[in-house]
């Protein structure tokens, strides 16, 4: 097959895939953050439900992982229904849940020993169908694994949320590995919003949106999520006017 005909066949193909993956987004629902320049990138407006997003710290936060596990609980704390959230370390801080929307009455903490436990946990809590969305904390999320979680969250129309968090700085490399996750994000903590008088401001986030399917890449300074899981656009972000320009077709 001539190289011209090849490309053009897989363009063709990328095209149609795109569009039923789109269409997919369309017909489960989304979950929109309510602000306009990133729901607009996103298929079908939102955070797609009946599906896998992961989440991973970056700058200083990319070990702990603590204002990804923060925006995590903000997109749950806008769901419905009771939320499950799987970990081998119960190091979470309450009152910092609360603060990002997500009140510990609504959720059920399944803890486990090994990691592997944590995948097959949120398996079957996905599986319930019940829950507004199923969250676990995750040092290696592999392919097979995360095309499991894909699969179940796609049958029962569950959001489900894989936290990234490493012990030490290696294991982030992992990051980088393919998986089957509907959206890939990073979000790093920047400097909080200026007061006019002294104190400390809403905390801001560089929040990157990674991996898309059938959609773009980009990059938001956002206000922190809020007492209702709701983040903004920053000011900031006013100081940066390409700061989308460097979106691209993810699949």
């Amino acid at each position: 097959m001539p190289a011209v005909l090849r490309d053009q066949v897989l363009a063709d193909l990328r095209e149609r895939i795109s569009s039923i993956e789109g269409e997919g987004a369309k017909k489960s629902g989304c979950l929109p953050f309510g602000v306009t320049e990133i729901d607009d990138i996103l298929p079908g407006g939102g955070l797609a439900h009946g599906a896998l997003h992961e989440f991973a710290g970056g700058g200083s936060g990319t070990v702990d992982g603590a204002a990804a596990a923060l925006f995590a609980a903000g997109i749950a704390a806008r769901t419905k229904g009771p939320i499950v959230w799987c970990l081998t370390r119960p190091d979470l801080f309450f009152p910092a849940l609360a603060q990002a929307g997500l009140h510990p009455k609504r959720v059920v903490f399944v803890e486990s020993d090994k990691e592997e436990d944590v995948a097959a946990n949120m398996e079957e809590a996905l599986s319930f169908g019940g829950c507004g969305a199923v969250v676990g904390e995750m040092v290696r999320l592999p392919m097979v694994v995360s095309r499991r979680l894909q699969l179940v969250a796609e049958r029962t129309g569950t959001i489900a949320l894989a936290v990234r968090r490493w012990r030490r700085q290696t294991e982030a490399n992992d990051f980088g590995q393919p998986t089957a996750s509907t959206t890939r994000w990073r979000v790093s903590v920047m400097p909080s919003e200026e007061l006019p008088v002294p104190g400390v401001g809403r905390p801001r986030w560089l929040l990157e949106l990674m991996r898309s399917r059938a959609g773009e890449c980009a990059e938001f300074y956002v206000g922190a999520c809020d007492g209702q899981g709701r983040i903004n656009i920053s000011s900031r972000s006013a100081d940066r006017p390409g700061q989308a320009g460097r979106s691209r077709h993810s699949g």
